[in-house]
């Protein structure tokens, strides 16, 4: 490919588009990496006010025959944020929420509002989207768009791919339309047209009866399963949903500008056990027995990423209500109030004490402890990355998907590796997770 004509393209996105176009050495070296260890120099960055003004930047780039790449937060821990492209940044001014409908349970948004702020604006009216990854204060929908987010709550809200109502995409060439589950119905009106969208639907449900067969025999039963294209979207199963498609597509297929999420109820009230154990492959074992018990939440950490945050004073008045243990699950359950919520949790205890997993225990009903104790977790990445008297340390292997089943023997396994190869890993582990009528299934990802 030959090299784009970079003057020309920051000259023409000037003159063409309504937003910030950065072009200079410091805007894109600041633009070159993520939360990743990857760095990729971008061609430039824009920055545009609408989604239509985005719109705009691709058909300026598809002119120079330039790459694009949508960028979130910048929290991706894969380098799905880098590359050598006209990088679109939506979280400056296409944040915002364009509107709720409260029945259906549905809202519609840009793609460069972030998590919390759009859960704090829904907040009166008692819903909230769902999944909700530990950097939530700071990724955008956009990004987890991307991704396929999941994170702590995804026991009870999936990831996102199960809270996605319609995509509305631009294609390379211009092609715009929303996208979502399609009927037969549907499908028919829109092969009518004739248009690039009408081959590429064609394209997509001949992809689909071909190799349908495969991708239900051959796609991991695991609902962290994030990486790849979520094929199995497009089954009559799941209702050739081409939005489900594009989930998880890190701005390789199209450029979403807009999404309608599906929303869920806030819970009233929240109860939070942390359990004990004496190795994180011991509370691996034990997840298992806790998930038909329905919690909210289920995350784990271990002793290295405790005594990280210890070594750097992070969260000491959380880590002080920490049960005895080397080995942490923390299970949260929900109710329409306290009552409903202790009482659930205490099921689940009863159960466990009968069980070969009885753990030591630590049980809080206040939110504000609870917090606390979250914020252990949230803090993973933050406290396990430059500590004090130690080597630095490098993101790299992350969020392993693992059916639950098979989590405690996946963790003895790989502390053996990392054993005969002299390494040593972080110690956060992402909750078991599932929900939803068609992706009834568990995993949990270390």
């Amino acid at each position: 490919m030959s090299p784009v004509d970079a003057d020309g393209l920051a000259r023409s996105l000037r003159e063409r588009v309504d937003g910030d176009v950065r072009f200079d050495a410091g805007s894109r070296g600041a633009y070159s990496t993520d939360a990743s260890n990857f760095r990729q120099v971008p061609i430039g960055v824009v920055l545009p006010r609408t989604p239509d003004a985005a719109a705009d930047v691709i058909a300026v780039a598809r002119e120079y025959d330039a790459p694009v790449l949508s960028r979130g937060g910048g929290t991706s821990l894969a380098g799905q944020c880098t590359n050598t492209t006209v990088v679109i940044d939506w979280s400056k001014y296409c944040t915002e929420l364009e509107s709720v409908d409260t029945d259906a349970r549905t809202c519609v948004v840009q793609p460069g509002i972030v998590l919390d702020e759009l859960n704090a604006q829904l907040a009166d009216t008692g819903l909230r989207f769902g999944p909700e990854p530990a950097t939530h204060a700071n990724c955008t929908i956009g990004g987890m768009i991307g991704n396929n987010s999941c994170g702590a709550t995804a026991q009870r809200t999936g990831k996102v791919v199960d809270n996605i109502g319609r995509l509305e995409v631009l294609l390379y060439d211009g092609t715009r339309f929303w996208c979502g589950e399609t009927s037969d119905e549907q499908y028919a009106e829109i092969e009518r047209r004739g248009d690039l969208r009408a081959a590429l639907y064609r394209q997509l449900r001949g992809l689909r009866d071909t190799y349908a067969d495969r991708i239900r025999e051959r796609y991991p039963d695991v609902p962290r399963r994030v990486s790849g294209y979520n094929l199995d979207s497009l089954l009559p199963e799941h209702d050739f949903d081409v939005a489900g498609l594009l989930v998880g597509s890190e701005s390789t297929l199209v450029t979403v500008l807009r999404a309608e999420l599906e929303l869920v109820p806030v819970l009233e009230s929240r109860s939070l056990v942390v359990l004990g154990y004496p190795s994180i492959d011991r509370a691996a074992d034990a997840v298992p027995a806790i998930l038909p018990h329905e919690p909210i939440a289920l995350e784990g950490v271990d002793a290295k990423l405790i005594r990280d945050e210890e070594i750097k004073h992070l969260n000491p008045e959380a880590l002080a209500e920490l049960p005895r243990g080397n080995a942490f699950l923390m299970v949260q359950f929900g109710g329409a109030d306290t009552e409903e919520a202790d009482e659930r949790a205490k099921r689940m205890l009863d159960a466990m004490h009968e069980s070969d997993h009885e753990p030591t225990v630590a049980f809080l009903d206040d939110p504000a402890g609870e917090d606390e104790l979250w914020q252990v977790r949230e803090a993973g990445l933050g406290a396990t990355a430059h500590v004090p008297s130690h080597r630095d340390t490098f993101e790299g292997w992350e969020d392993s998907a693992v059916a639950p089943d098979r989590l405690g023997d996946y963790l003895r396994r790989l502390s053996a590796l990392y054993e005969e190869f002299g390494y040593a890993s972080a110690g956060a582990s992402g909750g078991a997770a599932g929900r939803r009528e068609r992706r009834h299934r568990y995993s949990s990802s270390p």
